[in-house]
């Protein structure tokens, strides 16, 4: 009794709605509307999400060989060291971009936009020679690198 004074109707999914029935045509469009639009949004994030993706370059920085003189062959004495606590400056064609700082492993992460980038050492690190090192950032990607530095140790 209650729901006819409140024009209340059936409507096609079992639900109560209230006021005048809906045309059976204007529910089909409605939802072919609102589908459309979800799939607009999962296409919309999924491009936002793609050109956010971390670029930029990841690696390790070594440096050989950490002990004088010659090392008896199969002797169980690394060679090679992390390049620990160094600090690089990364430029472009243009100009110093950002410089980052080795870990005590000789690891490190940065984030770079897309573009040809050179990597040199912030001082000069005595005798020995390392770096310049040369990398390509690609999109969507980071850049995993491994390079080796001289000590001058003879």
């Amino acid at each position: 009794m209650r729901c006819r004074k409140l024009r209340c109707h059936l409507g096609a999914g079992g639900g109560v709605t209230f006021g005048k029935p809906a045309h059976q045509a204007s529910l089909s469009f409605a939802r072919w509307i609102i589908l459309a639009l979800l799939v607009m949004t999962a296409l919309f994030s999924s491009a936002e999400a793609e050109s956010q993706s971390p670029t930029g370059i990841e690696g390790m920085i070594t440096v050989s060989p950490i002990r004088p003189g010659p090392i008896r062959a199969g002797a169980d004495v690394p060679n090679r060291g992390p390049f620990a606590n160094s600090t690089f400056v990364v430029q472009s064609e243009k100009a110093t971009i950002t410089s980052f700082t080795t870990d005590d492993q000789g690891r490190f992460r940065v984030s770079l936009s897309p573009g040809h980038y050179t990597i040199s050492p912030k001082q000069d690190t005595g005798p020995g020679h390392c770096g310049p090192f040369d990398v390509d950032v690609v999109p969507g990607k980071v850049t995993s690198v491994e390079w080796r530095c001289d000590s001058g140790m003879r």
